[in-house]
Parts: C-alpha cells; structure tokens; sequence
C-alpha cells in the first residue's frame, strides 16, 4: 500500500453562518509491503487514528492518495468500493465494543461469509478459531462470555476471514493484561508472515512498537514530524519531539544529538 499526501479536514457547524475546521492529519505519506508491520506512533491527538481510518475508508479524506496493489483504493463506488473494504480490514482498541453484544461469534461470522463469498471461503469457522488460538466451542458464545484477549482474537479472526491485504490495528493490545498483550503481539506478528498481511501498527506504547515494527512514523500536531527504521528512530531520534516522547518513557534515553544537548 502507498498512500501520499493524505490529509482529513473535520468541520461542524459554529455561530450562526460559521464553520469551525480542525485539521485532524495533514500530507501523510506512508508505504506499506507486504508482510511488514509498520508503526506509528504519536500522543493522543496527534492525529494517528485518524490516519489509519481514512485509510480504511472510515473516515472521509480531504485529499492526497491511496493506492493498494497499484490501483487507487478511495474514490471508486459499487463493487470496487466493496473489494477495497475487504481489502483493508481494522482491529480496534476495545474488543467487546468492536462486537455485536446481541451476535454469536459463530453468527458475526456467518454475517461476514454472506456479505463476501468469494474470499472467505478458504477456510471454516473451526480452522479459524484455531489460527488465532481459540477452541472451535467459542463459535456459539456471546462476546461477553469473553476474556479482552479472547475478544480481540476473535476480532483478528473476524479481520482475516475475508483475507485482507492491509490490516490498520489500532491500539489493539492497549486494553489488555500485560501478559495477554504479548500473546496478541505475537499472533499479529505471525499472521502478518504466514498470510502475507500488511498491518499498520498504531500505538503509543513505545517499547511494543521497538519490538514488533521495522519501521516507525512519528506523528505530532497532524503531521508526521519523522519515520524511518525503529531502531534508529528510537534510539537517535533527529527530531525534538521523538526525544520528548522518549523522555517520557521510564528507563528509556535516546542519544545526545551531535553537539549534544542544546
């Protein structure tokens, strides 16, 4: 996936006769291979969210473009429009609430085979749930039945049943237990290799990012401020920002710039 130049403008109505605006991401420009797990990192507000659902057609663009696998993925209506949706899928924050309360998870399934036969049929319901490591008999709960971590994995499920190319996981283990994070981690990071995923890792959880991305975008104030390989962005940062984001990392420090410190 390439997208260039992407900016989202949200507007509502002020005084009589005004029109208050907000720039909420401004010239993004970001590319995505195949299999990577790209992070990008930012405080609340920074306009990080925003990006990754413009780019999954959830929120509307005010310009620049997306192009996945070549073709222009925004802008196009009917079939085409529905083939990009089930291209670029999205895992959110807080599971239960990704969930219908009333829907067996086996049903949300079933809802998702209907709407798009000719891609999920590669696998049933029982090979699903044991690709994101869940036993088959969960089909037939209801989501508040539950653990957060067995939740999000069957939103991970719930995101490849329809084999995207470009998944945007926003912070997707943030509602978690420490220990269950790690296992969610770590079955992105394999269903990114085996089923040649793209994820677009959204997080502000520095350390998780440093381990699981190759490379990192910083966002600030709308804009990406830096990006490149992790390890150099998040050990010498060349931007002030990144280095304040460190800094308020317990036990983190990132290299004096040259000169050092101003």
């Amino acid at each position: 996936m390439d997208v260039q130049g992407l900016s989202v403008v949200y507007r509502r109505l002020g005084l009589p006769g005004t029109t208050a605006t907000k720039v909420a991401a401004k010239d993004v420009s970001l590319s995505l291979a195949e299999s990577e797990i790209l992070g990008l990192v930012g405080e609340s507000g920074s306009g990080k969210s925003t990006t990754g659902m413009a780019i999954a057609g959830l929120v509307k663009a005010a310009g620049g473009e997306i192009r996945l696998l070549g073709r222009r993925s925004v802008g196009r209506s009917g079939a085409r429009q529905r083939l990009a949706g089930a291209d670029v899928q999205v895992i959110f924050q807080d599971p239960h609430a990704a969930l219908d309360p009333r829907q067996r998870i086996g049903n949300g399934f079933k809802e998702l085979r209907k709407r798009h036969r000719e891609r999920a049929s590669w696998i049933t319901d029982e090979e699903l749930m044991e690709l994101v490591g869940l036993r088959a008999d969960l089909v037939d709960v209801l989501p508040h039945q539950l653990s957060g971590g067995q939740a999000q994995r069957v939103c991970i499920a719930r995101a490849i049943l329809v084999r995207p190319r470009v998944v945007i996981a926003d912070e997707p283990t943030s509602a978690l237990d420490v220990s269950v994070q790690a296992q969610i981690l770590a079955l992105l990071k394999r269903l990114a290799q085996e089923q040649q995923i793209g994820i677009l890792f959204i997080s502000h959880d520095l350390a998780v990012v440093r381990g699981l991305c190759r490379n990192v975008l910083v966002m600030k104030d709308a804009q990406v401020v830096e990006s490149g390989p992790t390890d150099r962005v998040l050990t010498s940062p060349e931007h002030d920002y990144t280095r304040r984001l460190l800094a308020a990392v317990p036990g983190t420090r990132a290299a004096e710039p040259e000169g050092g410190a101003a």
